[in-house]
């Protein structure tokens, strides 16, 4: 008898919840799905108004998470470590896994102060020691092991960081050498870890070979297209060899409705739920904004808009992942560590948009950050060992950063 109530049972919850759910969600406006078909394709939802923070409540809330960096700090001027785990952790071989998630979490912590402009004395002191860290244990970065390949997002946010170094102090031109150079060593080791069929991932489980054969995954790469075309701005040359196969990758990789799946693993079952819109709400933000880069004209500003938009009313599928402990637990198999990477390349998305565009999305990028802010001043979306609030601090910075109004939106 038990088994024949269930079904009913579970049809009254999930009623429930979907009632409940859909007035915790954001309004949307005349063009929007039924609270059912949210993750859905169909109709592009438009968010309505909202009095969007003001210059001072974003800057305020950038300090507060500056301070948190600051006050998070190991003492050999990296962020994050191996020291905080639970039942269920994300396979990292050491010490290698580890160097490279510590890397990585580094590089995107020294972007973030650079970006914010904070010029407080406390500020500079723990980024000179930040980046000592960066410039003697970058190089050293290698893979975890035949099956996993975390350094990957190191050599791409290193990257960055390295450029945004190089920037900072314009007159130092041995210093900027200095950085080219470690740019240049990072642009070698994504070349080496180039998937045979083109792109980035970070597992090579089935074959275990010295260039990675496995699935990419259309994010990765797409990550690591952005910081190689940031490179290549520099002046540093970059092997034409690994960068079409990678943007070929990202689009074969793509649905018609701008969704993209989760990796070429996905290219015979383009239906399935981590492939829905529902589930490439993040995706979508950092290949449509690689394949811009790249010239694909193809992303359209409307394209950009319609995902931006899509991000912004349908926040809550993928807000349901946060803070979950199990990667994909969540629905359209979204893992929590999506959330805060998405919207940071959803503020890169906005500033390739005309300047009308701008302010209402900003307006609405910035509210979802600043809301979800902790007491500390940090930001995290999933449990991962020590690096999580550092990771998801840094990235909600430099969204809000890129959420900031220029002159003219000031002066309106």
């Amino acid at each position: 008898m038990e088994m024949m109530r269930t079904p009913a049972t579970l049809v009254t919850l999930v009623a429930l919840f979907v009632a409940g759910a859909a007035g915790a969600l954001p309004a949307w406006g005349e063009e929007n799905v039924s609270a059912a078909g949210l993750a859905t394709g169909g109709k592009v939802p438009r968010p309505r108004p909202i009095t969007p923070p003001t210059p001072e409540a974003i800057e305020d809330s950038i300090l507060r998470g500056i301070d948190f960096l600051i006050h998070r700090q190991n003492r050999d001027g990296s962020w994050g470590s191996a020291r905080n785990t639970k039942q269920l952790n994300i396979t990292t071989p050491v010490p290698g896994g580890h160097h490279g998630l510590r890397a990585a979490v580094t590089s995107l912590c020294v972007a973030a102060i650079i970006e914010s402009g904070d010029q407080r004395e406390a500020t500079q002191e723990t980024l000179r020691r930040a980046e000592a860290w960066m410039i003697e244990e970058v190089p050293r970065v290698r893979r975890g092991s035949t099956g996993v390949i975390y350094n990957v997002w190191a050599h791409a946010y290193s990257i960055e960081a390295l450029i945004l170094m190089h920037d900072r102090l314009p007159d130092d031109k041995e210093r900027q050498e200095q950085m080219k150079e470690l740019i240049r060593g990072q642009v070698d080791r994504l070349r080496r870890y180039s998937y045979l069929m083109g792109g980035w991932g970070y597992y090579e489980i089935q074959y275990g070979m010295q260039r990675p054969a496995g699935r990419s995954n259309s994010f990765t790469t797409a990550t690591c297209l952005i910081a190689l075309k940031k490179a290549m701005d520099l002046g540093i040359e970059v092997p034409e060899k690994i960068i079409k196969p990678a943007v070929r990758e990202v689009k074969r990789q793509r649905r018609p409705d701008f969704g993209y799946l989760y990796s070429s693993g996905f290219v015979t079952r383009t239906g399935h739920e981590i492939n829905q819109p529902g589930g490439s709400l993040a995706r979508s933000q950092v290949c449509n904004l690689a394949m811009r880069m790249y010239g694909d004209e193809k992303v359209t500003d409307q394209v950009m808009i319609d995902w931006l938009d899509r991000l912004i009313v349908r926040n809550g599928w993928l807000s349901i992942s946060r803070k979950r402990p199990i990667p994909h637990e969540s629905w359209y198999r979204v893992a929590g560590y999506f959330f805060y990477y998405g919207h940071y390349y959803a503020a890169g998305c906005i500033a390739e948009l005309p300047a009308e565009e701008q302010p209402r999305l900003k307006g609405h990028l910035a509210d979802i950050i600043i809301k979800l802010q902790e007491s500390t001043g940090c930001w995290w979306d999933y449990p991962l060992y020590d690096y999580h609030q550092q990771y998801g601090t840094a990235l909600a910075i430099r969204t809000l950063v890129g959420c900031r109004p220029d002159a003219a939106e000031a002066t309106e």
